[in-house]
């Protein structure tokens, strides 16, 4: 008996119109589909709702991508299509994460929204105004550290302040604050060689919060990370936003990191050009257990549809 076939539609270009299960990247669309093997799956709007109650979803969202599309131009004439027809509203204070496999172009999308990156088609709106570059609104965490070498932990968490010309000694103190809200008070005078992979990272998003951005913006920041750190991580990260709400993007191939961490997740498919897939609600208590019967059942379901592995 052969593998169970794709959901249909999945690898078709997606619309609101044509989504499995009239799924889209909106959280009042409608949270329905059976699955390959017949298992019906059923998240209303109301249990949307739920999973965002936090957020007020009847003001305008707090960012909006409006039927981005994304060329580049490689070689001088090699046209290489990474995003088509992206279209989605995030709300204030949200965790949205957006789940999709390698080369399905989240990474451009986020770049997009941070203002390192210009769609060739469409726009990115945050707080009702276009996004035309970069801005101390946003605050990102690479891939990579990202860290610079010569300067200790301290020195890299008030770089931003003091970019802005904040003095020193109130620097000092918004540095100290997010130093200890990661949970690195004691290694202030450390450089990042002295530091673990995962400290490292809480580096990098305590230096994010020290400029205290609107909204952040994660891009997969804990995949160089063995399994054990990865988790511990993801845990902080929720502690983290839990006691200075934000709202947050954060990108990922991992299915079970999104439904940790998401108060929403909005798929991507295809590999380039990446397009919207299913939008998935988490109505889940936190913290969240992979163990939970409704957290497998929303596992199973994402992963039925789409292209990735658990």
């Amino acid at each position: 008996m052969g593998a169970p076939r794709p959901a249909e539609g999945w690898g078709a270009p997606q619309t609101a119109d044509n989504l499995p299960g009239g799924l889209s990247g909106t959280p009042e669309a409608a949270r329905s589909r059976t699955t390959a093997a017949g298992t019906r799956v059923r998240m209303t709007q109301v249990e949307g709702k739920r999973a965002l109650m936090d957020n007020d979803t009847s003001k305008p969202p707090k960012i909006a991508c409006e039927k981005i599309c994304k060329t580049f131009i490689q070689k001088g004439t090699q046209q290489v299509h990474v995003l088509e027809d992206i279209s989605l509203e995030v709300f204030d204070n949200e965790f949205l994460v957006i789940l999709g496999p390698g080369q399905s172009g989240k990474s451009t999308l986020l770049r997009i929204i941070a203002g390192l990156e210009t769609p060739s088609t469409g726009r990115a709106i945050l707080d009702g105004r276009e996004v035309s570059g970069p801005g101390p609104d946003r605050g990102l965490v690479f891939q990579s550290y990202m860290l610079f070498a010569w300067r200790t932990v301290l020195g890299n968490v008030e770089m931003g302040p003091k970019l802005q010309g904040v003095g020193k000694k109130e620097r000092r103190e918004i540095a100290q604050h997010y130093i200890d809200l990661v949970g690195l008070k004691g290694f202030e005078k450390h450089y990042p060689h002295q530091l673990s992979g995962g400290m490292k990272q809480r580096v990098g998003i305590a230096r994010a919060y020290a400029n205290n951005p609107q909204v952040m913006l994660l891009d997969e920041p804990f995949g160089q990370l063995d399994a054990q750190t990865r988790l511990f991580m993801e845990k902080e990260t929720e502690r983290i936003w839990q006691a200075e709400k934000r709202t947050v993007i954060f990108v990922t191939n991992n299915i079970d990191e999104a439904i940790i961490l998401g108060d929403r997740i909005v798929t991507m498919v295809g590999k380039l050009p990446g397009r919207m897939g299913p939008a998935y609600p988490v109505d889940l208590e936190r913290p969240r257990e992979p163990t939970d019967m409704r957290f497998l059942k929303l596992r199973y379901a994402i992963t039925e549809a789409s292209e990735l592995v658990l």
